[in-house]
């Protein structure tokens, strides 16, 4: 199936033909859906905490991190280009016959909409600046129509460039002093809750090749800024996915996918891959958040009250489980295992089977599920807004755990599965906080705790030819399968995505 030539192109990538053979056979068999068993709802894998809860573990929250080393991991590599789809689509219709049509929408997304509030946009002082060195005024060109001058100067390349960029350098809100771009905001909240007891700050970017030096120089700029206003050191690192993540693609039959020079076709495997890079990161706490789920600094406190929350309950649950696991390495008796076992069930959300064959099996179990990494995952009420949700799920093994499951991992069409999705009440922002270290201190491979079967596969397309991509399981899907999951409510207050350019335009981002 492979020539010599594809085999030194596969060895450059640096990836096993073990590998890409089990991703073709993945192509063949196709990956199963999630087997849901419930929707995790308040009193059922989901929990809810009282005020005065969530006051202690805010206020326990220093404390608590006195002697943990901390990170905010932000996926950052993707392009804004899907945040102006309707502004291209807007663009390639244009015409001043067809104005009146272009322009009837009037609703919050329309490109009514945009130009209307074009002056509220964060980025509205650059794109001035832009046009005037081309030679233009935008408020004439607003008088007199001239909209795709406008979009031109801000989406290509001899204007701001912004449907190339990462939207981690789009401005993303205006302040007294300024505007910021959405990773400036990711220093902000890292500098208030990603502290260490010294004023160190660990914030990791995962990039884009193409993207790194941009990041770099857009940092470069601001960073003595915030590091003098909060009091803080500000360590940056980056991170590029690995091509040795990369997916091979296969044509509609199943077989290597080459483009027009004859080379194979690989694909990036989506954001599922990012577990190598995390996989890599050494401290003992970390935060995960999306670029774009930002706001500005006076509607943050909630975020930051919830963050310590997460937090300070895993390092909780994580205090008891090592001592737990410190017990279990010597002889303990059933009154212990009841202990181990009621902790394990009740605050760590572990389903454990009804009969052990002795007291030496039934230990060993439990210190295999307590001996993972663990997360707790921040969930908001669903108001109609795309996402993962929190469900009860079945593994290949028959084991019920709770799991984030992304709507491509269901099958609807099957009537007991869709009344299960139905019955969801929450969704998940991507708020997460790991703990990646075992009760000796050592990092765990993470690698180990993937479930290889909960990958994506889709159809696309390449020079006008079709092919399938497959996507590895999803980084806060099949990529932390086997991790303790702990599932919290946060205020929707907390989940503001900006996933197209009139986002920005919300009154949480004004």
């Amino acid at each position: 199936m492979f020539t010599e030539k594809d085999l030194l192109q596969i060895k450059a990538k640096e990836i096993d033909l073990e590998k890409i053979n089990s991703q073709i056979d993945n192509f063949k068999k196709g990956f199963p859906p999630a087997k849901l068993q419930a929707a995790a709802t308040i009193g059922n894998g989901l929990l809810r905490f009282r005020d005065e809860e969530v006051n202690q573990m805010n206020e326990s929250y220093e404390a608590l991190m006195l002697d943990k080393s901390v990170l905010k991991f932000v996926p950052a590599s993707g392009a804004a280009s899907r945040m102006f789809k309707h502004l291209f689509e807007f663009r390639d219709a244009f015409s001043p016959e067809k104005e009146t049509e272009l322009f009837s929408a009037k609703d919050f997304n329309s490109i009514y909409y945009f130009f209307e509030h074009l002056k509220n946009f964060a980025f509205y002082d650059d794109l001035k600046e832009k046009l005037n060195s081309l030679g233009s005024d935008i408020d004439e060109l607003l008088k007199n129509k001239g909209y795709i001058k406008i979009i031109d100067a801000l989406l290509n390349e001899d204007g701001l460039n912004y449907a190339a960029l990462p939207k981690a350098l789009l401005k993303f809100h205006n302040y007294f002093d300024g505007s910021r771009r959405s990773i400036e905001e990711h220093l902000v909240e890292g500098a208030v809750y990603g502290r260490d007891h010294k004023g160190n700050v660990k914030i990791h970017f995962t990039v884009s090749p193409e993207h790194l030096e941009k990041f770099k120089l857009a940092l470069s700029n601001v960073i003595n800024k915030y590091e003098a206003c909060f009091d803080v050191k500000l360590n940056i690192s980056y991170s590029i996915q690995k091509p040795s993540t990369d997916v091979l693609a296969v044509d509609m039959d199943n077989k290597p996918f080459r483009d027009t020079e004859g080379n194979l076709v690989f694909r990036p495997g989506g954001h599922g891959a990012l577990i190598e890079n995390l996989n890599e990161l050494n401290e003992d706490i970390i935060f995960v958040k999306n670029i774009d789920n930002i706001v500005p600094d006076r509607i943050r406190e909630t975020t930051y009250i919830y963050k310590k929350v997460l937090a300070s309950y895993l390092i909780q649950l994580q205090k008891q489980s090592f001592e737990y696991l410190i017990m279990l390495e010597n002889e303990v008796d059933s009154a212990k295992l009841d202990e181990v076992e009621t902790f394990a069930v009740e605050k760590l959300m572990i389903s454990m089977p009804e009969h052990f064959e002795s007291n030496e099996a039934r230990k060993n179990y439990l210190f295999k599920k307590l001996n993972r990494p663990i997360r707790t995952c921040g969930m908001v009420k669903n108001e109609g807004e795309p996402g993962g949700g929190p469900f009860w799920v079945m593994n290949s093994q028959g084991e019920i755990s709770l799991q984030v499951v992304e709507g491509s991992q269901m099958d609807l069409s099957l009537s007991d599965q869709k009344e299960i999705a139905l019955k969801a009440t929450h969704f998940n922002p991507v708020d997460l906080v790991c703990g990646v270290k075992d009760y000796k201190g050592h990092k765990f491979d993470l690698s180990q705790f993937v479930d290889p079967k909960t990958g994506f596969i889709s159809q696309k397309s390449q020079n006008g030819k079709k092919l399938k991509a497959q996507e590895l399981p999803g980084l806060w899907n099949g990529a932390m399968a086997d991790w303790i999951t702990v599932f919290v409510e946060c205020p929707i207050i907390t989940f503001n995505p900006v996933k197209i350019v009139n986002d920005l335009l919300r009154e949480q981002h004004q």
